[in-house]
């Protein structure tokens, strides 16, 4: 059968499983819409993290990132990863332990005012909503190539199935199916690597085969190094950032994951401090089997593409390279009219994408309009190398439509775990603790069901219309995170004097500078309409790390404004010295 067609079934398959969770799974209540009953097993809330976690930055783009960048690359698995831990021991029992279902919750209650509430409202807004439009459109990526429908008409069926699961089940619908989704998309990660291991090293296990020897006898690594210096890029295994940035970076995405609010309240859905710890440490087990994976089918799939189009005959292209041709997402250029692809370091193009013209060239190539005057004739998109990977090296095409499966799974196991982080923040932040605080359990479940279709229709008309800068700032969601979320939680547990005053500052200064640099260094939105060069970063900070500037200053904020603004009041303190302690706690309330 045709790749079309197992992908058809499979992903007909797949979306099955999870109507019929869904359907299984109704919410019938706002404690099961918010947080699943709080009666989740360890073991499953541990797969559902892990599938909430892992985006389709994760499965998709992290492999292909560090496929390109070598080295430098391994500032998301350190910070990713990292944050992870960080969060499963500085936040998660803590927060369990203080019982609300949102963490906009916990800043309106910990700092006693509905402004700071609103504050962390808009924070998780920004946050969320940033974040959720990559997936969408990720979404409508992968339809568009394995289902070969348009673009955007993916995009609509991707917010219909996750309005299904979602609309339908709250967390406790989304959380079952991202148990589902779990199994589909490591299954669907680790199956293709699997065998490129064992095709290109004879071991089957990827992240031995990464480090171990090719046919000829010489070290995948030192061939991939040898394969780079000859067409003058920086050796794989050696890095060019600056050791501030790497650590600026690293330590962004550490607080930045653990500033998450999608992925925080999911430890709200267990029913004790201890499973929140358990389902905290399984949820790592199974991120790790990811992000293990993911360095050695970077150096794969980097091995592979280079040995096969450098100095190829276009004539004589594999179809993979076409087919992804006719997505935009890899294109060429014949600069110098020998009709082989010349891949060299430096810019292929003008401009960030291919611009491509009606025309086809004398090699039946798609013709682009902004090819730069470089050597380089080849641009290649970093989020193909995953899904092209098994494509590459001529798996069986139920194997290349099982990437496609995994693919979607994670991007719509996160778009539904941000969406619902966006619903919750309206209904339940905004309606129920502020503009309405009457309203019935009945009514705050219509409200938030409500929420939860505008949010999906605003955010796939991101995914449809994407202003300019959403796919520059994605990876960005995370410096916002550690820009506005991570201080005023860190501070609020463990330090009794932070008071409103200081957090709402810290919150404001941290979100407001972040997204300053991120528009002026990434967007070019702000004075120009070019994003600013390298060599104007504050500090020498790439975006990608301003986070952990934007957090330091607003730790520095808050600590002095509430030192210098009155101490908060005696309950409040005594219950920071209660949450510490994190056993014996209760069942997460809304009240």
């Amino acid at each position: 059968m045709s790749v079309h067609t197992w992908t058809w079934i499979l992903v007909g398959i797949t979306f099955t499983l999870y109507f019929g969770i869904a359907i299984w799974a109704r919410a019938g209540s706002t404690k099961e819409f918010y947080v699943a009953g709080g009666d989740v097993s360890p073991l499953a809330n541990g797969m559902a993290t892990a599938a909430d976690w892992m985006s389709a930055a994760s499965f998709i783009s992290m492999a292909g990132l560090i496929s390109f960048m070598g080295y430098d690359g391994s500032v998301f698995l350190m910070g990713w990863t990292g944050g992870y831990v960080l969060l499963a021991l500085l936040l998660a029992p803590y927060l369990r332990k203080f019982g609300k279902f949102t963490v906009p919750d916990f800043i309106g209650d910990r700092y006693y005012s509905n402004t700071a509430r609103t504050v962390a409202v808009i924070c998780a807004l920004i946050v969320s909503f940033t974040y959720v439009a990559g997936q969408m459109r990720g979404v409508g990526i992968v339809f568009s190539q394995f289902l070969q429908v348009d673009i955007n008409i993916g995009v609509i069926i991707g917010m219909t199935v996750v309005l299904i699961f979602a609309f339908l089940g709250g967390m406790k619908g989304i959380t079952y199916t991202q148990v589902a989704q779990y199994c589909v998309l490591i299954f669907a990660f680790m199956v293709p690597a699997f065998f490129i291991s064992m095709q290109m090293t004879g071991n089957i296990i990827p992240q031995i085969g990464m480090g171990g020897k090719v046919e000829g006898g010489a070290f995948l690594l030192d061939k991939l190094d040898t394969l780079h210096t000859e067409l003058g890029f920086t050796e794989y295994t050696s890095g060019t950032k600056s050791t501030w940035d790497v650590f600026a970076i690293t330590l962004a995405l550490m607080v930045g994951t653990a500033g998450l609010p999608h992925v925080i309240v999911r430890f709200f859905t267990v029913p004790k401090v201890k499973d929140a710890r358990k389902s905290a440490g399984l949820a790592l087990l199974f991120i790790a089997i990811l992000y293990t994976t993911a360095p050695a089918i970077a150096v794969f799939s980097r091995t592979n593409l280079i040995e096969t189009v450098s100095e190829q005959e276009y004539k004589e292209i594999p179809s993979w390279f076409k087919n992804w041709e006719n997505t935009g997402l890899i294109a060429w250029a014949d600069k110098n009219g020998d009709g082989k692809i010349q891949y060299v370091a430096g810019d292929a193009l003008s401009g960030k994408k291919p611009v491509y013209t009606d025309a086809r060239g004398i090699n039946g190539e798609r013709l682009i309009s902004n090819a730069s005057t470089e050597k380089n004739e080849l641009y290649v998109d970093r989020d193909i190398m995953v899904l092209a990977n098994p494509e590459i090296a001529k798996l069986p095409n139920w194997v290349i439509a099982l990437v496609a499966a995994g693919g979607l799974a994670a991007a719509l196991s996160t778009a539904a775990g941000l969406l619902l982080v966006i619903s919750t923040s309206i209904s339940h932040d905004l309606i129920k603790k502020q503009l309405k605080p009457t309203i019935s359990d009945k009514g705050e479940l219509l409200a938030a069901r409500i929420s939860i279709l505008v949010a999906i229709i605003i955010a796939g008309l991101f995914g449809i219309y994407p202003p300019g800068f959403v796919a520059a700032v994605v990876a960005l969601a995370f410096g916002l995170a550690a820009a506005s979320f991570f201080p005023a939680i860190i501070l609020g547990i463990f330090d009794k004097r932070m008071n409103k005053e200081g957090a709402i500052a810290g919150m404001i200064v941290g979100i407001v500078l972040m997204l300053f640099y991120m528009i002026r260094y990434k967007t070019g939105l702000i004075g120009v309409m070019e994003a600013r060069p390298a060599s104007e970063w504050w500090f020498g900070t790439s975006p990608e790390g301003f986070g952990t500037i934007a957090m330091i200053v607003n730790v520095v904020v808050s600590v002095v404004v509430s030192r210098l603004t009155p101490a908060p009041p005696k309950d409040v303190q005594e219950m920071v010295e209660n949450i510490r302690i994190p056993s014996g706690a209760g069942e997460a309330s809304s009240h």
